[in-house]
C-alpha cells in the first residue's frame, strides 16, 4: 500500500509518499509560498537518496498545490508512480482536534464539521489542514483520507493535569485546557523507546524531549500520555527558541501596563521575540548561542543555562508524576543534535539513576544509546519520524485493523 503524507500550512505543503510494505519513502518535497508570487516546490524522488528537481510557477491555492505535488510524483523524468490510482490513502497531520478526538480518524463529513468547529483553537494552523483535506477530496475522489491529530496522544492525560486553576465555567464555555501537542513525535519516540529496550511499552514509564524551535517534553506512562509541557497554547513549558516558555501570569498585564501595549503586541512578545532570542539577544538558533556563549557573552550562556535548567526540571517533575522513570528519550532538532546541550540537561539527574556518557553522547541525527553502561535509567537520541506514525495509523484504519475512531 501506498500512502501520501500531507502536513498542510498556511502557504506551504510538505509531503512523503511511503511505501508501506517496506515502510520506504518513495518521494518526498516541500511546497512553498502558496498564495504567494514566487512558489517554489522542491521534489526529491527516492527519498533522501534522490537529486532535488525545483519547479517554480505561481500556485495560487492548495488544491492547485496538490495538483502539482501529484504531477511531480507522476512525471517520467522524476516521478515515483505511473497514475494517481497507485496511491491507496492519504494521511493528513491535523495539529488541533480539541477534546473530540483521541486517536487518528477516517475522514467523513462528520469529523470535518468537528475539525471547523475546533479551528478557533488552533486558527493559523487548523485552517490549511482543512484547506489540504478539502483539495484532496476534489482531486482524489473516493481515495480514504485520514486525520492524524497532534492532541490526540494527550488526551489520556487526567483532569488533575490539564485543568487549569481558573474559574471551571471557562472550561465549560470555552474548553479552556491543556492539550499538549507534537503528540505524533512523542507517540513516535515512545513505542520506537520500548522496542531499543525490548520491554512491552506497556510497562514502561519515559519522558520523551521533543526539543527544537519549539519544545514539549511529555511523561509516558504504560504507553500513554499523562503530563505534557505544553498546554491550551504553545508556549508553556521549557523556553523555545522564540516563546517564553511558563512564566508568571502576573508578569503579562504589568508589562501591558508599563509598555502600553496591546493583548495583539503582547502576544508578539510571548510567542515570537521572547525564549532563547529573547534572552540572549542573538539568535533564537542553538548553535549560534552555543557559538556565542564559547566566545565570553553572558546572556547567551545564561540563556543555554536557563534551557538546560527548565528541562532539567520537567523531567524530574515527571518522573515524580510517573512514581518512576526508564528512560528519557531526546529528539527533534536540538534533541537529536545538541551534544552539549544533552550532556548539560541531564547534569544532576544521576539521583534518578540516569547517568549520560560523554562519549556516547557525540552523536547527531543517529538512534543511539547515550546512557553510561550500568545506568538504570537508559537515555536515547531517537530521530523523530512522525510521516511514519501518520502513514502506520492511516494504513491500520485503511485495513480496518482499529475500527473508526475515537471520537467522543
Amino acid at each position: 500500500m501506498k500512502i501520501l503524507v500531507l502536513n498542510c500550512g498556511s502557504s506551504s505543503l510538505k509531503y512523503q509518499l511511503i511505501d508501506m510494505e517496506q515502510e520506504k519513502v518513495m518521494a518526498q518535497g516541500l511546497l512553498e509560498r502558496i498564495g504567494i508570487p514566487g512558489s517554489l516546490l522542491t521534489h526529491i524522488p527516492n527519498g533522501n537518496a534522490g537529486e532535488k528537481v525545483k519547479i517554480s510557477r505561481d500556485v495560487p491555492d492548495h488544491k492547485v498545490g496538490i495538483q502539482m505535488v501529484i504531477a511531480a510524483l507522476q512525471d517520467e523524468n522524476h516521478g515515483v508512480i505511473k497514475d494517481m490510482g497507485e496511491i491507496d490513502a492519504v494521511g493528513h497531520r491535523v495539529v488541533h482536534g480539541g477534546e473530540k478526538f483521541a486517536d487518528s480518524v477516517i475522514i467523513d463529513d462528520e469529523v470535518m464539521k468537528v475539525l471547523h468547529e475546533c479551528a478557533e483553537l488552533a486558527p493559523l494552523h487548523n485552517p490549511a489542514n482543512i484547506l489540504g483535506i478539502e483539495a484532496c477530496s476534489s482531486l482524489m475522489p473516493g481515495v480514504p483520507q485520514v486525520a492524524v491529530f497532534d492532541t490526540a496522544f494527550h488526551q489520556t492525560v487526567p483532569q488533575e493535569a490539564h485543568i487549569y486553576g481558573l474559574p471551571y465555567e471557562y472550561y465549560e464555555k470555552y474548553a479552556v485546557r491543556r492539550y499538549g501537542f507534537h503528540g505524533t513525535s512523542h507517540k513516535y519516540v515512545a513505542r520506537r523507546c520500548a522496542r531499543l529496550l525490548g520491554r512491552p511499552l506497556e510497562e514502561l514509564k519515559i519522558v520523551t524531549c521533543h526539543l527544537g524551535n519549539g519544545c514539549s517534553l511529555t511523561a509516558v506512562k504504560n504507553g500513554i500520555s499523562i503530563d505534557t509541557s505544553l498546554g491550551f497554547g504553545t508556549i508553556s513549558g521549557p523556553i523555545m527558541g522564540t516563546r517564553c516558555g511558563d512564566v508568571d501570569p502576573a508578569v503579562i498585564p504589568f508589562l501591558m501596563e508599563k509598555e502600553g501595549l496591546t493583548a495583539a503586541e503582547m502576544n508578539n512578545i510571548l510567542y515570537k521575540k521572547s525564549g532563547l532570542l529573547g534572552i540572549s539577544g542573538v539568535s533564537s538558533d542553538m548553535r549560534d548561542i552555543e557559538a556565542a556563549a564559547a566566545e565570553g557573552n553572558e546572556r547567551a550562556q545564561l540563556a543555554l543555562d536557563i534551557f538546560a535548567y527548565m528541562n532539567r526540571k520537567y523531567i524530574g517533575a515527571y518522573a515524580a508524576a510517573m512514581g518512576g522513570l526508564d528512560a528519557i528519550v531526546f529528539t527533534a532538532g536540538i534533541g537529536e543534535n545538541g551534544i552539549a546541550i544533552r550532556e548539560k540537561i541531564c547534569q544532576g539527574l544521576e539521583f534518578l539513576g540516569a547517568v549520560i556518557d560523554p562519549e556516547k553522547n557525540k552523536v547527531r541525527g543517529q538512534e543511539a544509546e547515550i546512557s553510561r553502561d550500568g545506568s538504570t535509567v537508559k537515555i536515547y537520541v531517537i530521530p523523530t519520524n512522525e510521516e511514519l506514525m501518520i502513514a502506520q495509523d492511516t494504513l491500520e484504519l485503511v485495513k480496518g485493523r482499529r475500527g473508526c475512531c475515537c471520537c467522543r
